[in-house]
C-alpha cells in the first residue's frame, strides 16, 4: 500500500513592484491551481495602503520600513499557520528592493526566505546614472506606456498622469541609490533569475549578474517577451516562487555555479 504524499506547507510570497507602480499590479495575481502559494503585495511607505505613513528617500531607511512589514505580516501570518515559508519576488525596481528586504527580514528572523525570484532588472554594478534624465512629463508618461507597464487608457484620466509621473520620479531617486547602497550586497539563499529575450532594457546575460549576489547556486530562466513579460503571464514566475529548480524540457547547464532553463515561445 503506498502513501499519500503529505502537502507541502504553503510559500509566502513577498512581491515587490516595478518603479511607478504599487503593489496594485499583483491584484490579478492567483496561484496555479495546485501550487502551495500566498501572494502578498509590499508597498513603500506613503503608497497604496501605507499612502498615510511619511515617504522614505534614504535606500537602507527604506529596506529597513519594508522588512518591519514584511517581517510583521509573516510572523501574523504565521500565528495562524505554523510553519509557513516564505520568498520574495521582485520585478525590475523590484527587484533590487526585494533581494534588499529579504536579506534584512532574514537576519531579523534568523532563517532564510526559500529562495528570491528576481525578473527583469540590471544588477546593482549595472545600473546607469539615470534612467529617465531630463525626460518633461509628457515625454515621461510616452516611456512608460512604450515600455509596456502602462496602459495607455490611463492617459485620459488627468489626476491618474500626475500621480504616476510622481510615482515614476520618486522611485528615479531610489533606484539611483542602488549603485552605491546595494553593491556590495550578498544573501546566502538561492535565486531564480527570470529573463525575457525581448527585453530592451535587460539582456539574459545581464540578469545573470545577479548570481555573484548570492553565495547559493542560481537558476536561471529565459522565457518569450518584453520587459513586462513575467508581470503580464505571472504563470512561470509563480511556480518558480514554489519551486525555484524546475525545468523545462530545453534546461541545460548555466555557468559554474548555475542551472539554465529556457521557456519556448515567439520570439
Amino acid at each position: 500500500m503506498s502513501r499519500a504524499t503529505p502537502p507541502k506547507t504553503p510559500v509566502r510570497l513577498y512581491c515587490f513592484p516595478h518603479a511607478g507602480a504599487s503593489s496594485l499590479v499583483y491584484r490579478g495575481w492567483r496561484a496555479p491551481q495546485g501550487v502551495p502559494l500566498e501572494i502578498v503585495g509590499v508597498d513603500q511607505p506613503g503608497r497604496g495602503p501605507r499612502a498615510r505613513d511619511a515617504r522614505v528617500t534614504h535606500y537602507p531607511e527604506l529596506v529597513a520600513a519594508m522588512a518591519d512589514q514584511v517581517a510583521a505580516d509573516l510572523r501574523a501570518a504565521r500565528a495562524e499557520r505554523p510553519g509557513l515559508r516564505w520568498a520574495s519576488f521582485g520585478h525590475s525596481f523590484g527587484a533590487t528592493l526585494s533581494l534588499s528586504v529579504a536579506a534584512t527580514v532574514a537576519r531579523r528572523l534568523g532563517e532564510r526566505p526559500e529562495r528570491s525570484v528576481l525578473s527583469a532588472a540590471l544588477p546593482p554594478r549595472l545600473q546607469p546614472e539615470t534612467v529617465i534624465g531630463d525626460l518633461d512629463d509628457e515625454a515621461l508618461l510616452a516611456k512608460m506606456v512604450a515600455d509596456g507597464g502602462t496602459a495607455s487608457a490611463l492617459l485620459s484620466n488627468t489626476t491618474m498622469t500626475r500621480l504616476l509621473v510622481r510615482m515614476m520620479r520618486e522611485d528615479e531617486e531610489i533606484r539611483c541609490q542602488f549603485g552605491r547602497e546595494a553593491s556590495t550586497l550578498r544573501v546566502d539563499h538561492p535565486l531564480v533569475l527570470l529573463a525575457a529575450r525581448d527585453d530592451l532594457h535587460v539582456t539574459p546575460a545581464q540578469m545573470a549578474g545577479w548570481a555573484e549576489h548570492s553565495t547559493a547556486p542560481s537558476h536561471r530562466v529565459e522565457i518569450p517577451g518584453g520587459h513586462f513579460a513575467a508581470v503580464l503571464q505571472p504563470e512561470r514566475a509563480l511556480a518558480l516562487a514554489v519551486d525555484g529548480t524546475a525545468r523545462a524540457p530545453e534546461g541545460r547547464p548555466g555557468r559554474e555555479g548555475e542551472s539554465l532553463t529556457c521557456v519556448s515561445g515567439p520570439r
